[in-house]
C-alpha cells in the first residue's frame, strides 16, 4: 500500500471523527394522534398512511388484536410502538416502509442493542429514503407462493433474467449470455450480466464464484432468509463496481428465539427433477444480543432428454438439468459490548456437487461418444462488524469479509467406454475486505435533519485458474481502494404545509476506486424525491456506474493460432499464406462504463387504502463493453465489418510481438512453421470495444384488502418492459439484443392474488414471457410468447398447544398446466431444443413444505 493509498484512507477515518461531534438531535417529526381503541390492523394502517410509509404486515397476526387508545403528540416510531404493546409483536422502520412481524423477528430491544444498523438497499444512509424503485420480497412471501429457494424466488423478479451463471443453460448459449458450469444460482438484472449485477449479503460483498465475477445465491440457507431488496439502477456511486444493472441485498434474519425444522419434497410431473431439502434453524435472543445458526440439505435429481417429449428425439443423452446436492450452514450473531459498543458477525459455508453430461452421437449413448462433467465447489465467508452510536444519532461502522469460492472441475470425454480427453482443474476465488462508514445528521432543515455518510476502505480479489496437466495456470489478484460520500437533503417536510409541495427531499452520492494497473474511476449519482399531495411520489436518478474488468478476461492465456488464409475466409493471396488468430486475456482492458438515469412515479392514494402503483422509467447507455469483436472467425478476412480487427502484410516486429506475447501456440495449418507465410493477423482477444443501450418501463403494483368475513386478499402485479440493442464494433451495425434469443424478452410479468383467512391461505398467479426472434439463419423465426400459472395452497394451525402447534404446510404447483417450452433449430445432439435463458425443462413441478418450530 502506497503513501497516496494510505493517506486515501487515514484521510477517511480522520474525517469520520472530525465529523463525529457535528452532530444534531434526531430528525424525527412528532404528529399528533387521536385514535381511539380498535382493531389493530387498522390503526397501525392510519399511522402509516399519514407518516406516507408503506405497511407490510402478514394480516394473520394481527387479526384479533386490539390496539390501546392513541393520544398525544409523538415520532413515528413511538406511536408504532405504543400501538404494539402487548401483542407480542415487533417493528422494524426501513427506508419508507414499516415492517411489523411476530415472535420469530428481532423485538426493539434487539435492534437498539445491534445499534439500529437499519440501512435501505439503494443508500449509505440508515433511514433514508432513495430515489430509485426498490423491489423487496420476504421470506415468508416466498414460501406462501410456494417457492422453496430464494434461486426459484428471484426467477420471478420480472427484471431478472435466467441467463448468466445458472443451471441448465445449455451449450448453444453464446458464453457472453449465460454459462451453466457448477448448477451456481446467480441474479442477471436486466440481461447485461451476472458480472453487472451486484450481490451482497447484509450489505457486504462475497467471493467470485466460478470464472466469471457471478455470486452464487444457491449457497444460502432458505429458513436464514429474511427478504431480497432489489434495486435495477445504476448504484456505483453508492457500492463500486459491478453495480451497472443495479444491486440485490440478501438480508438475514435479525435474530431468531427457538427451533425449527424444515422439509420440502417435489418433482416434475413429467419426471426427473425429484427435489429434497430439509432444514434446521435454531436461535436463541438474550438482553443485549442473540445467536442464529441455519443448516440445509439439498438433492436434486437430472432432468434426462428422454424425460421430455419435445427432446428424447432431438437430444438423446443430454442431461437438460444437472444432478445436484449441497449443503450449506450459516451463523449470524450480534452482541452488545457496551452502550454504545456492539459487535455482530456473519459466517456462511456451502459445499455443492453437479454432474451433468451428453453425447455426440444420435443414439444418445455418451459412453460410446460423449462428455461427462462433475462440478465440486466449496465457499466460504466470514464477515465480522463494529459498531459505535455516538450522540446526535450518528453511527460509525467498522466491518471486514474474508472470503474464498472454489470451484472444481472434471470434463471427460469418452469414446467406447475409454476416456480420450481428461480436463480437471479449479476455478479458484478468494477476497478480502476493511471498511470504515460513518452516517448521521448534520444540521436542521426545513423537511428535517440533513445527513451524511462517509466512508472508504480496501478490498482485494484473487483468481487462481488452473488445470492439473499444466496447460493452464492463471494466477492474478486485483487491489481495489475507495472512498465514498452521500447526502440527503430534505427542503421540504410536510409541517411546512406549502401548496403543491407536501416533500421535497434531495440526494447526492460520490464514490472515487483506484484499481492499481487499470483505472482510476469516479461515479456520481444524484436523486430526487417529490411529493406534491399525499398520494403521489415522483422520484427521479441520475448516475454513473462501472465494471472492473474481471481477472479472467484479463489474464486469460493468450492463443496464437495458424491457419491456412482460406479458413479464415482469405481469398487472393499467394498459394501456401497462412494467418495468424490472437484470441483470449488482455491485460491492458479497462473498466466499462455506464450513464443511467430513471424516474418514478409513486402513486398510493389515502383514499384507497392498501392500494400503491408504481411506474418507472429507465435508460441506461452502457459503453467500452469487453467483448471478442468477430463473432465468426470463418468470416476475419473476408466481412469488412472486421477490417479495424485485421492488419494485413504485417510486419516482422508485429509477428514477433505476437509470438512472444502467446501463452499457447498451435500451428493448425500444419507443416513447418514459416512466419514469412503469414499475410495477416487477426486480433479477437477481450477488447473494450462494444456499446449498449437500454431503456424501458417497470410496473408495480400491490393492494391489500381485509374483509369480516371472507379474510384478506392482496392482489400484486410486476412487469417490466425491455428494449436493448449492442454495437459490438464501430464499423458494425446494431443488433438488437431484448426479444432476440438467448436474450430478455421484450415484455415479461407476473400477477396475481393471495388469500388468507384464519389458518387457511391460497394464491394463484400468472407468469408470462413475450415473444423472440431466431435471427440465427437466413430467414428468422418467431418464438411465441407463453402464459403459465403457479398456485399454492398452505394451512398454519393457530393451536396454542398440542402437536400441530407451530406448524406450516404449504403445497406448491409451479406451471399448473404444464406449458413446453417452445422448440427452436439446433446444429447438435448435444443442444437444447428450446432457449434455456428463458425457459426451462422442469415442466409442471409439485411441491409439499413441512415446517414445525418449537
Amino acid at each position: 500500500m502506497n503513501l497516496t493509498r494510505s493517506g486515501l484512507l487515514i484521510g477517511t477515518a480522520v474525517a469520520l471523527l472530525a465529523l463525529s461531534p457535528c452532530v444534531t438531535a434526531q430528525d424525527s417529526e412528532k404528529r399528533s394522534y387521536d385514535l381511539p381503541a380498535q382493531d389493530l390492523r387498522y390503526a397501525l394502517r392510519s399511522v402509516a398512511r399519514d407518516a406516507g410509509f408503506q405497511l407490510i404486515a402478514d394480516t394473520s397476526i394481527l387479526r384479533g388484536k386490539q390496539a390501546a387508545p392513541l393520544k398525544g403528540d409523538y415520532v413515528l416510531e413511538e406511536a408504532v410502538t405504543r400501538l404494539l404493546e402487548g401483542t407480542g409483536l415487533t417493528l422494524e422502520i426501513n427506508g419508507g416502509t414499516l415492517f411489523v412481524r411476530g415472535r420469530e423477528e428481532p423485538s426493539r430491544a434487539a435492534i437498539a442493542t445491534a445499534g439500529d444498523n437499519i440501512v435501505v438497499t439503494g443508500s449509505r444512509i440508515r433511514g433514508a429514503a432513495t430515489a430509485s424503485k426498490t423491489t423487496s420480497m420476504s421470506r415468508d412471501s416466498m414460501t406462501a407462493a410456494g417457492l422453496g429457494t430464494l434461486a426459484e424466488a428471484v426467477q420471478t423478479i420480472p427484471q431478472n433474467f435466467s441467463g448468466g451463471q445458472n443451471p441448465g443453460v445449455g451449450f448453444n448459449v453464446p458464453e457472453g449470455t449465460g454459462v451453466g458450469y457448477g448448477a451456481a444460482s446467480s441474479i442477471n438484472l436486466r440481461g447485461l450480466g451476472s458480472d453487472a449485477t451486484l450481490t451482497l449479503l447484509n450489505g457486504h460483498r462475497l467471493a467470485y464464484n466460478f470464472a466469471f465475477q457471478a455470486i452464487d445465491i444457491s449457497s444460502i440457507p432458505f429458513e436464514a432468509i429474511d427478504r431480497i431488496e432489489v434495486v435495477a439502477d445504476g448504484s456505483s456511486a453508492l457500492y463500486g463496481s459491478d453495480a451497472v444493472a443495479g444491486v440485490a441485498n440478501i438480508l438475514l434474519r435479525r435474530d431468531y428465539d427457538g427451533l425449527k425444522a424444515s422439509a420440502r419434497l417435489g418433482g416434475s410431473t413429467d419426471g426427473g427433477n425429484v427435489q429434497q431439502q430439509y432444514g434446521l434453524l435454531a436461535g436463541q435472543r438474550w438482553g443485549d444480543g442473540g445467536l442464529t445458526i441455519a443448516g440445509e440439505f439439498g438433492r436434486t435429481t437430472p432432468i434426462i432428454a428422454a424425460q421430455r417429449s419435445y427432446s428424447e428425439d432431438r437430444a438423446p443423452g443430454l442431461y437438460l438439468s444437472p444432478f445436484i446436492k449441497r449443503y450449506s450452514l450459516l451463523a449470524s450473531a450480534h452482541q452488545a459490548l457496551s452502550d454504545h459498543l456492539s459487535f455482530a458477525m456473519d459466517a456462511l459455508y456451502n459445499w455443492r456437487s453437479s454432474d451433468t453430461q451428453y453425447a455426440f452421437n444420435e443414439r444418445g449413448d455418451v459412453e460410446a461418444y460423449g462428455s461427462k462433467a462433475a462440478f465440486t465447489s466449496r465457499s466460504f465467508v466470514l464477515a465480522p462488524s463494529l459498531t459505535w452510536a455516538l450522540p446526535g444519532n450518528w453511527q460509525v461502522d467498522l466491518s471486514g469479509m474474508i472470503g474464498f469460492d472454489r470451484s472444481r472441475y472434471a470434463f471427460n470425454t469418452l469414446y467406447n467406454g475409454v476416456s480420450l480427453l481428461q480436463q480437471i482443474g479449479c476455478y479458484c476465488n478468494k477476497a478480502r475486505s476493511i471498511e470504515l462508514g460513518a452516517d448521521g445528521n448534520l444540521f436542521d432543515l426545513p423537511g428535517g435533519a440533513a445527513k451524511l455518510a462517509i466512508g472508504g476502505g480496501y478490498r482485494i480479489n484473487k483468481f487462481h485458474g488452473y488445470r492439473t496437466d499444466g496447460s493452464q495456470d492463471i494466477r492474478a489478484s486485483q487491489d481495489a481502494y475507495f472512498a465514498y460520500g452521500e447526502v440527503s437533503l430534505p427542503l421540504v417536510g410536510p409541517d411546512l404545509q406549502i401548496g403543491g409541495i407536501r416533500r421535497l427531499d434531495l440526494t447526492g452520492a460520490l464514490r472515487y476506486e483506484d484499481y492499481p494497473g487499470v483505472d482510476k474511476v469516479v461515479t456520481p449519482k444524484l436523486g430526487l424525491i417529490y411529493a406534491p399531495v399525499a398520494d403521489l411520489d415522483i422520484k427521479a436518478s441520475w448516475g454513473k456506474s462501472f465494471r472492473a474488468p474481471t481477472l479472467y478476461q484479463q489474464f486469460n492465456q493468450v492463443f496464437v493460432n495458424i491457419y491456412n488464409v482460406a479458413t479464415l475466409g482469405g481469398s487472393g493471396f499467394p498459394a501456401g499464406s497462412t494467418a495468424m488468430l490472437v484470441s483470449g486475456g488482455n491485460r491492458d482492458l479497462k473498466p466499462e462504463r455506464a450513464n443511467s438515469w430513471s424516474a418514478t412515479f409513486d402513486l398510493h392514494p389515502v383514499a384507497l387504502e392498501g392500494f400503491r402503483l408504481e411506474v418507472s422509467y429507465f435508460n441506461v447507455r452502457y459503453r467500452d463493453r469487453i467483448v471478442r469483436p468477430i463473432q465468426y472467425a470463418s468470416q476475419s478476412l473476408s466481412n469488412p465489418l472486421y477490417a479495424d480487427f485485421v492488419s494485413v502484410s504485417p510486419s516482422a516486429s508485429d509477428i514477433e510481438a505476437a509470438l512472444a506475447n502467446a501463452d499457447v501456440f498451435q500451428n493448425v495449418a500444419g507443416g513447418v512453421f514459416d512466419p514469412d507465410r503469414i499475410v495477416a493477423i487477426v486480433n479477437n482477444g477481450n477488447i473494450n470495444v462494444a456499446r449498449q443501450s437500454l431503456k424501458g418501463v417497470d410496473l408495480s403494483t400491490r393492494y391489500a384488502f381485509d374483509t369480516v368475513d371472507a379474510g384478506a386478499f392482496v392482489l400484486t402485479g410486476e412487469a417490466s418492459y425491455l428494449r436493448s440493442k449492442q454495437v459490438t464494433a464501430p464499423a458494425q451495425p446494431v443488433t438488437q439484443l431484448a426479444g432476440t434469443l438467448f436474450n430478455p424478452p421484450k415484455f415479461r410479468g407476473r400477477a396475481g392474488v393471495s388469500w388468507t383467512r384464519d389458518a387457511l391461505g391460497a394464491s394463484l398467479f400468472a407468469n408470462h414471457t413475450g415473444a423472440l426472434r431466431d435471427a440465427r439463419r437466413a430467414s428468422a423465426a418467431k418464438i411465441s410468447a407463453t402464459l403459465s400459472f403457479d398456485m399454492s395452497l398452505r394451512y398454519t394451525p393457530r393451536a396454542e398447544h398440542g402437536p400441530f402447534q407451530g406448524t406450516d404446510v404449504v403445497l406448491g404447483v409451479q406451471n399448473m398446466f404444464n406449458k413446453k417450452p417452445p422448440l427452436i433449430w439446433t446444429n447438435y445432439v448435444f443442444d437444447a431444443p428450446y432457449d434455456s435463458t428463458n425457459y426451462s425443462a422442469v415442466g409442471r413441478f409439485v411441491s409439499l413444505s413441512l415446517t414445525k418450530s418449537w
